[in-house]
């Protein structure tokens, strides 16, 4: 007997789904108004409001809202309207993604329309099913998404443990010997959910004794973090050891968007490799 597939939804809504009828519209889909900012208008009232990405708040910032509508009055919503390998590249992306690359101290950067996908679409390009993968068990879901469009192995390590985080190295190491892959490490610069810095410098070191590629997502520490704000890896004095970074614009850019930063020959690959930008409107 085939099942009906929405019987499965409508007797099981899922772990936050379930309280829905209870917390919607206040704990979870709260209607916030008023201009972005540390309060706002909640239920009629005013709160103070510790939710919101913009970390830095440049959202409602004069320049940044002017630039906004200059931009919106001279190139219109739509511009350049196209998948950006095939109609959609503009010499305003080369400046963007060549000023980034200079930030964050990398050979080349590359734009992405969006953060979540943006990393899952890094992930699935950088590995082969004879790769594998070792990422930090508290990682973001952008990141177990990525990880699980892998079709070789993977392993997760305990927080910010460094004796776990070896143990897997090791497990991989042996893994990877026996498949003819290669290893990449995954970990955060700042946790989201935690608000700790990632042992970048610690993890960077165990390149003298395992062979590894590192891709760090800085999505809370790029603009908050180091001497010039280019992050976590500048904050540790370690940005060199970072394979790919990764950062978004919806944290303390208060925007939308991503880039990636790795030498030239790896951002060049991912320019003809990333699907979820090849196939998306720029």
């Amino acid at each position: 007997m085939v099942k009906d597939l929405f019987a499965r939804i409508q007797d099981n809504k899922g772990p936050l789904g379930k309280w829905a009828s209870q917390a919607e519209g206040y704990f979870v889909f709260p209607k916030l108004e008023g201009e972005i900012g540390p309060r706002m208008t909640f239920k009629g009232k005013e709160i103070l409001n510790w939710s919101i990405n913009d970390y830095l708040g440049l959202a409602n910032h004069p320049e940044v809202r002017k630039a906004d509508a200059d931009a919106a009055l001279q190139y219109g919503a739509a511009y350049p309207m196209g998948a950006r390998m095939m109609s959609g590249h503009t010499s305003m992306h080369e400046q963007l993604e060549n000023e980034l690359a200079a930030f964050v101290q990398k050979e080349s950067a590359y734009l992405l329309n969006f953060g979540y996908q943006g990393i899952m679409s890094c992930i699935d390009a950088l590995v082969t099913k004879n790769d594998i993968i070792v990422y930090d068990v508290d990682a973001h879901a952008c990141i177990i998404d990525g990880v699980r469009l892998h079709m070789g192995k993977r392993f997760t390590y305990k927080h910010n443990d460094l004796e776990s985080m070896e143990k897997n190295l090791q497990r991989a190491t042996k893994m990877a010997t026996e498949t003819g892959g290669g290893i990449l490490f995954i970990t955060e610069g700042v946790f989201g959910m935690r608000g700790q810095q990632g042992k970048l410098k610690e993890i960077i070191a165990m390149k003298e004794k395992y062979n590894f590629r590192l891709l760090v997502d800085d999505a809370h520490g790029f603009g908050t973090l180091g001497e010039t704000g280019a992050g976590a890896g500048e904050e540790q004095g370690c940005q060199d050891g970072i394979d790919v970074y990764f950062s978004t614009f919806a944290k303390s850019m208060a925007s939308i968007g991503a880039f990636l930063a790795a030498d030239k020959d790896i951002i060049d690959y991912l320019k003809y490799n990333l699907r979820s930008q090849m196939f998306a409107k720029s």
